[in-house]
């Protein structure tokens, strides 16, 4: 609201401002609202309430009005009533508070535009040039806002005919009863299926057990015929027959509870049917009773059809029923809706030119205000106050001239502030070192595992309480000294192995593990080395962190032979059967001195010897997998042993192409020759195996000089790994060929593991399994 009262305006205004009584006294920021005049901003408010008001409780009545005219009210009255119903009201009564809003908002616009005239009358200060612009920002906006009001009830009212037109209504409900007949028709679908099926079984007496396969096939092809999701043939004491499901419906629907349709049936001995919800969609089954041929009056079985709605189809019937009622809702809110759309654009209208008149006062008021807070200001600079400044804003002259005396102003206090601000900084930056060095020092302190950093000059420098919980060793004793040195003397060979060789291979990282002797007591430590550096990649040393991993290696053996025992178990189980019921019917056949005995012996006799091969050949399997011998190292190049397997399996497998890709820069390394060959022939026949003897195998050789470790990996196309076997790969007698004793991997994993090796097995894009091990160099 523009600030334009009389006491404030003419030429005793400006000896007023002169007074004593008015001057800024030191020490204070005059601002925008006048530093010296207090009472302006109480009566700018006050003038502004009274708006504010109003557009508060305007702007929700008529959000309140669109959702019950559009959403909440589902018809004008109750059906059989001349009385409107509760909504309805509310919405009338909506309307008439958003009525009283704008009726209100008018007067305050045209109270402005009165006091403006009164002022004009009264020659106040700035009241002829504040005159113009209003009636300037009230004529340009005026016309274009009539027209665009005019223009959008037109409009809008076309748009609600068009919406809630007869056309619109015939589609919306013949989108219905299409949406209804599509179900029925899956009914009629179902019931007319199972007649017909019904009469054909009783007319040829399919249900008797000399035609079981004759049934099985005719229900099929009826399926198929009929364009059905299933068919289901039950005997009169509910046993099933026969199944003819389509495999393309999913399997949650069609295992949904049948036998409660098939009593009814046979209770009942006429059709029935039901309509089963799923969460992938709706199944319709019709059950239809099948008469005996042979004994009248009673029941041979019953005959169940079915017909699935996809899910999608169900979304999109419900979704029309849902649309179809909400418009027949909707439609009697049609004269609400265009009540509140005329009223909606009568309040904007008015908004408009209230925006108008009030723009046109302030753009006056911010020429007039800017020059009185500029000579407020200078009077408290000349009584010494350095710190003034002035908020108005202005982008002429004038503003040029209170900018500059802003910065006349803030480079008299910039020093100053420069320096507040420099030693402010100073202590948050302190403080924020503080914390977090002393978070770091609570998070090493308290981790389970143990820490140990070593600088760049040797010496260790951080040792944990959980690493003087695992290795029995206060912390004194190893901080501040030699880390070789305390290696030594507390028989840390482990930490002296990996701190020597990251330091040998300048290595970035590293992973051993292995066991120490602490305290009289073997334990296993897993330790991983890791270099420090900094911003600049400067190398600060090293950090090593370990863990005491005796126990978890126990539970893991614990649970490998577990695994083994049951596999074991399980494969010596398996020959046991066949040689069970071989010698029963030997036994059999030999009491009832079958005149086939001699047949029967002599198939009897192939089945166990051939199962007790391969009971034996499973057993030799597993005792070369425990007796597999310690490798004999030599340096040799690795290349030769791929290239030597490769050539073996070219010649052997034409369908198989073989791609190699071999690192030259790979150094000779130390390995078995007989058993890393045999690692490389068990991956080879894995892969061949999974591609079915006929696909593309990739075999690759790299040197990782960062690691300095020899890097393999043997790529397939075959189906890959399934995620629910990856964990159980390695493990002895795992395997999903239906021939093999499941030991092939577990001995790679073995061999591997006594080269100081590793292998992880890992899904090859786009299709196939990958499996990578490494070996030190």
């Amino acid at each position: 609201m523009p600030d334009s009262d009389p006491s404030t305006r003419g030429p005793g205004a400006a000896a007023a401002r002169l007074s004593d009584s008015q001057r800024i006294a030191p020490g204070t920021k005059p601002r925008a609202n006048g530093g010296g005049r207090p009472q302006e901003p109480e009566r700018k408010k006050l003038h502004l309430r009274p708006v504010w008001i109003v557009l508060i409780l305007l702007i929700p009545c008529l959000a309140l009005t669109l959702y019950y005219s559009q959403m909440a009210v589902p018809g004008g009255q109750v059906k059989g009533s001349l009385l409107p119903t509760t909504s309805y009201a509310m919405v009338l009564l909506l309307v008439n508070l958003d009525l009283i809003g704008l009726v209100v908002l008018t007067l305050l616009l045209s109270r402005n535009l009165i006091k403006a005239y009164f002022e004009r009358r009264h020659r106040l200060v700035g009241s002829g040039f504040r005159t113009k612009l209003i009636a300037a920002f009230i004529g340009f906006s005026l016309i274009p806002t009539v027209l665009l009001a005019v223009v959008a009830s037109g409009f809008l009212n076309k748009a609600v005919d068009v919406w809630f037109s007869e056309q619109i209504e015939n589609v919306m409900k013949d989108s219905y009863e299409v949406a209804r007949l599509q179900h029925a028709g899956h009914i009629t679908l179902a019931v007319n299926s199972a007649r017909a099926i019904g009469q054909e079984l009783f007319r040829e007496d399919m249900l008797i057990p000399e035609q079981r396969d004759l049934l099985i096939a005719a229900m099929a092809r009826k399926r198929m015929e009929y364009g059905v999701a299933g068919i289901e043939v039950f005997s009169n004491k509910m046993e099933t027959l026969t199944k003819a499901l389509d495999a393309n419906v999913p399997a949650v629907v069609l295992d949904l509870p049948i036998g409660q349709l098939v009593l009814q049936v046979i209770n009942g001995k006429q059709e029935f049917t039901s309509v089963q919800e799923a969460q992938s969609g709706r199944l319709v089954r019709a059950g239809m009773p099948v008469a005996s041929g042979s004994h009248s009056g009673e029941l041979a079985g019953v005959v169940v059809v079915e017909t699935y709605v996809s899910e999608s189809l169900l979304t999109k019937m419900e979704g029309i029923t849902r649309q179809y009622e909400e418009y027949t809702q909707i439609k009697a809110m049609k004269n609400p809706i265009k009540a509140g759309a005329y009223l909606l654009v009568a309040v904007v209208t008015v908004m408009i030119l209230f925006s108008a008149t009030w723009f046109g006062f302030y753009v006056a008021r911010g020429i007039t205000v800017p020059i009185q807070r500029l000579a407020e200001a200078t009077e408290a600079v000349a009584q010494g106050d350095l710190t003034v400044q002035i908020d108005a804003k202005a982008t002429d002259e004038i503003g040029t001239l209170i900018d500059s005396f802003n910065r006349m102003t803030q480079d008299l206090q910039g020093s100053k502030s420069k320096l507040e601000e420099t030693n402010l900084t100073l202590l948050n930056t302190n403080a924020e070192l503080d914390r977090r060095r002393a978070y770091i020092e609570t998070v090493v302190a308290t981790i389970a595992a143990g820490l140990l950093s070593i600088d760049r000059n040797g010496t260790i420098t951080t040792f944990n309480p959980s690493g003087e919980r695992i290795l029995g060793l206060a912390g004194d004793r190893l901080q501040g000294r030699p880390a070789n040195e305390a290696f030594k003397e507390f028989g840390l060979d482990l930490f002296q192995t990996a701190y020597d060789r990251m330091l040998a291979d300048d290595r970035d990282d590293l992973s051993l593990e292995g066991q120490l002797d602490v305290q009289g007591k073997l334990i296993t430590i897993g330790l991983n080395g890791s270099r420090m550096r900094d911003e600049a990649n400067n190398d600060l040393g090293f950090v090593l962190v370990f863990e005491d991993l005796t126990e978890l290696i126990k539970a893991q053996k614990v649970a490998a032979w577990q695994e083994v025992a049951r596999r074991v178990a399980h494969e010596i189980k398996n020959p046991l059967t066949p040689i069970q019921l071989s010698a029963q019917r030997l036994r059999k056949k030999f009491f009832e001195k079958s005149p086939d005995l001699d047949r029967v012996f002599d198939e009897a006799t192939n089945v166990i010897i051939n199962e007790v091969g391969s009971l034996k050949h499973m057993l030799d399997e597993f005792a070369k997998f425990a007796r597999l011998p310690a490798p004999q190292m030599t340096r040799q190049p690795l290349q030769d042993v791929l290239l030597e397997t490769a050539a073996l399996y070219r010649a052997a497998q034409k369908d198989i192409e073989l791609l190699l890709d071999l690192d030259e820069d790979l150094p000779p390394i130390n390995f078995d020759r007989e058993q890393l060959k045999r690692v490389f022939v068990n991956l080879f026949d894995n892969a061949i195996q999974a591609m079915n003897q006929k696909g593309r195998l990739w075999v690759s050789a790299k040197y990782d000089t960062k690691k300095r470790r020899a890097v393999v990996t043997v790529a397939d196309e075959g189906p890959g790994i399934a995620p629910e076997d990856q964990e159980r790969l390695f493990v002895p007698y795992f395997t999903r060929k239906k021939t093999g004793t499941g030991l092939g991997l577990a001995i790679v994993r073995r061999i591997i593991t006594d080269h100081e090796g590793q292998i992880q097995a890992g899904s090859n894009h786009p299709k196939g399994a990958v499996f990578t091990f490494d070996l030190p160099v």
